[in-house]
């Protein structure tokens, strides 16, 4: 047996093992991810042959601003000599205040009055912008535990995750926290409601500026040279546009997918905020540095929800 074929079998027992030990959680993700294919698939036949290519475009161009915006972000890090631990958690801080502001007024917000419109129901409505919630939560939850990648707070998790070089484990990180922003964008354009889309797309766009100058210098300061650093965050934003495709093609199969999507991206992204960024900004003692940070993320977010939206 080869390396490679040990390796997958061992990765696979190790899946089994995690599966054994943590069976509630592991039934939680094969339910939300049947969920998401089941939605996939009911959506992806519309998404591309009943749905306006205008959509299709405007997603894909959200999504794609979305990776300029991480890439041009991680350029910077180029320029810059040493960026103090603080002033990167204050960025990740601005980061976080625009996805949780994003999340609550271009996702769940316009969920609810999407669900509403269908069913005619507030308590109806806010149900299924819930169990888009918790969808969200239940496979951002599943990957965290069957994914290896890296944790601010407590370093490597998931299975094998000893096998993999830490730095590559961070970039796996990245990579989760990217696909749900990419989701947002593209389910915030199924609608063909630019209101909800625009404001939600930029937003994302301009946080995605600051994450990506701080991913690049995290890699910089784990010791890989700087303009493979800068490739490598560039590289993890290119979530955004495949995650914009996931989410329009999810929320195109039939009306209630659009509230449910706008529900699991709103979900899959309070998640990552709560367990990867703000866990990342408060470790090094900058906690009233980051929280500034946030608040002021916050803000933005609002104040283009209102002027674009």
């Amino acid at each position: 047996m080869s390396d490679t074929q040990t390796l997958n079998a061992e990765l696979r027992n190790a899946w089994l093992l995690q599966a054994r030990q943590h069976p509630l959680i592991a039934g939680g993700l094969l339910a939300a991810l049947s969920a998401l294919l089941a939605l996939l698939l009911a959506g992806i036949a519309n998404a591309f042959a009943a749905v306006e290519p205008l959509g299709l475009q405007r997603a894909l161009l959200g999504g794609s601003a979305g990776f300029v915006a991480t890439a041009g972000g991680a350029l910077l890090a180029i320029g810059l000599g040493r960026v103090s631990q603080r002033s990167q958690d204050s960025m990740l801080g601005f980061a976080a205040g625009m996805m949780l502001a994003a999340s609550a007024f271009s996702l769940i917000l316009p969920g609810l009055a999407a669900a509403e419109t269908i069913l005619g129901s507030a308590p109806g409505a806010a149900l299924v912008v819930v169990f888009g919630l918790g969808l969200g939560v239940l496979l951002m939850l599943g990957l965290d535990y069957f994914t290896p990648h890296e944790h601010a707070s407590t370093g490597p998790c998931g299975p094998e995750c000893e096998r993999l070089n830490r730095v590559w484990l961070f970039v796996l990180a990245i990579a989760l926290h990217n696909l749900p922003e990419g989701m947002a964008i593209g389910v915030g354009f199924a609608g063909g409601d630019l209101s909800v889309g625009l404001p939600l797309a930029s937003a994302i766009a301009i946080q995605d500026i600051p994450e990506g100058l701080a991913v690049a210098l995290a890699l910089r300061s784990a010791g890989l040279a700087p303009g493979f650093s800068v490739l490598v965050a560039a590289a993890s934003g290119l979530m955004e546009p495949l995650g914009a495709l996931v989410g329009i093609g999810l929320s195109s199969g039939f009306a209630l997918a659009y509230p449910v999507g706008l529900g699991l991206a709103a979900g899959a992204m309070i998640f990552v905020v709560s367990h990867e960024v703000i866990p990342e900004t408060h470790r090094n003692g900058h906690q009233t540095q980051a929280t500034l940070g946030l608040m002021l993320g916050f803000a933005v977010m609002m104040f283009l929800d209102t002027a674009l939206g």
